[in-house]
């Protein structure tokens, strides 16, 4: 494994520790201990920080161990708001241009979901979905809109990832897919975006009402 996959590797891990609540916001990251807990050298362990970092999951700090990033919900909800608008112009683009192979490969991860929900672990389960709809941007064939969506959901990662664990309907997320790739693959534009706009709408709730809990423990 070269250094750079390695860091990629490492990078991958923290993330999903960062997902689990293993590594909560504002706990820091001690670059030589991970490194040793990873059985690692500190230089890729260090590039896998610098990964996160450009992600917005990792705040970096002079002289001290970097922090996970701790936003507040009027930044998390501002950058759903522009991730919102972003994968309904994807949607409206994949419609005009997604070749019929894409559309079957959409199609694929969304019975894939099907098929794991409920039995495979969250995480699992959350990376397709992720997986999904990255899936329909790339459809779009806008490689400016590909590049901007990929650097807004690395920022939102772990606050789709709470939201997603918040929907508790196994039969409501698996129909709003159903019925996204059965927009795109009829190439209907309003459909399309009504669908999307139905399963991200819930995403600013979802998150209010986390850091509304987060405030009553406080409080407690």
């Amino acid at each position: 494994m070269t250094e750079d996959s390695l860091a990629e590797a490492i990078a991958y891990e923290l993330r999903r520790e960062i997902l689990r609540g293993n590594l909560p916001p504002g706990a820091p990251i001690k670059e030589r201990d991970n490194a040793e807990r990873q059985g690692v050298s500190r230089t890729p362990m260090r590039e896998a920080i610098r990964i996160l970092a450009k992600e917005g999951l990792v705040q970096l700090r002079p002289l001290r161990s970097p922090i996970v990033a701790d936003p507040s919900l009027e930044e998390i909800i501002d950058q759903i708001r522009v991730l919102h608008a972003l994968e309904l112009l994807s949607g409206e683009l994949a419609c005009h241009k997604a070749t019929d192979d894409e559309i079957a490969a959409i199609g694929a991860l969304k019975d894939r979901i099907e098929e794991i929900y409920g039995d495979a672990d969250t995480l699992d389960v959350f990376e397709l979905d992720m997986q999904f709809h990255s899936a329909i941007v790339a459809a779009s064939h806008n490689a400016a809109l590909a590049e901007t969506h990929g650097a807004y959901m690395a920022r939102l990662w772990r606050a789709r990832y709470l939201s997603a664990r918040r929907r508790l309907s196994r039969d409501r997320v698996l129909r709003q897919h159903m019925a996204i790739h059965s927009a795109l693959s009829a190439r209907d534009v309003p459909a399309i975006k009504a669908e999307i706009g139905a399963h991200l709408g819930a995403m600013i709730d979802n998150i209010e009402d986390h850091f509304r809990e987060l405030g009553n423990e406080a409080q407690s």
